[in-house]
């Protein structure tokens, strides 16, 4: 299992995502479900990922692959003329390899993946999608501005309830931080380290970008923070009546 969010302000675009695949309880890994591709000043891109681990690294090997040598494996993912038309690829790439991967006669739902893709191509708005296992895809609206994959459940209600598009980055980060935290701590599925990027609209470039682990000062503030906030608010409330 997973958790990962995108979410679009006023400001721009901001991504948080866990590293935590397992396969069981005795096997727990570390992977990184953040993938970036970008050409300063012209486009850059976002991708979160989550589901079947071989699937997902398909998908993003083979969008690299078509990257590097663009005239001879078209189409590129640093080529397309639109945020949509990305999305369209990316959706044509999660199909192709789930396809491929499932043998004849076994279900593909095994080998289903889910992503957020975000970003900005020059001449164009930035914008968030979320792209399913089938290869279609939904996109953010004032409605609903962020989009979650993995373990959504439990990180949600603070992002419904505390979440305005005039945010800031850094009042951005500590939503997502609070929201992963309240996931880590319901579901070991989900865990540190976090990797967390801000994007800045029409810079084109990769803003700020970092590794969240264990001993991140302000990820244990915040923590133990909203763990006594919440302590607080439930004893400041009015106790029933019988």
């Amino acid at each position: 299992m997973t958790y990962c969010v995108g979410l679009k302000i006023d400001r721009g675009l901001v991504f948080m995502s866990d590293t935590r695949t397992n396969a069981g309880v005795d096997s727990i890994s570390t992977f990184r479900k953040m993938h970036i591709w970008e050409e300063p000043g012209e486009r850059v891109l976002v991708m979160l990922s989550a589901g079947n681990l071989a699937t997902t690294q398909a998908v993003v090997s083979l969008l690299d692959e078509r990257s590097k040598a663009p005239a001879d494996r078209a189409p590129s993912i640093l080529q397309t003329p639109s945020m949509y038309q990305t999305a369209r690829l990316v959706g044509d790439t999660v199909k192709e390899v789930i396809s491929s991967s499932a043998p004849a006669g076994q279900k593909a739902d095994s080998f289903g993946a889910s992503f957020i893709l975000g970003g900005q191509i020059k001449g164009t708005e930035p914008r968030l999608f979320l792209i399913y296992p089938e290869g279609n895809f939904i996109e953010t609206c004032e409605d609903t501005p962020f989009f979650q994959i993995g373990e959504t459940k439990y990180g949600k209600p603070i992002l419904v309830r505390a979440y305005e598009p005039s945010m800031s980055f850094a009042e951005t980060a500590k939503l997502l931080m609070v929201s992963f935290d309240s996931t880590i701590r319901s579901n070991l599925s989900v865990g540190l380290p976090l990797d967390m990027l801000f994007y800045e609209r029409d810079t084109w470039r990769v803003g700020y970008r970092k590794r969240i682990g264990q001993d991140d000062p302000y990820y244990r503030e915040i923590s133990d923070g909203w763990s006594h906030a919440l302590k607080a608010a439930f004893q400041s409330l009015p106790d029933f009546q019988e």
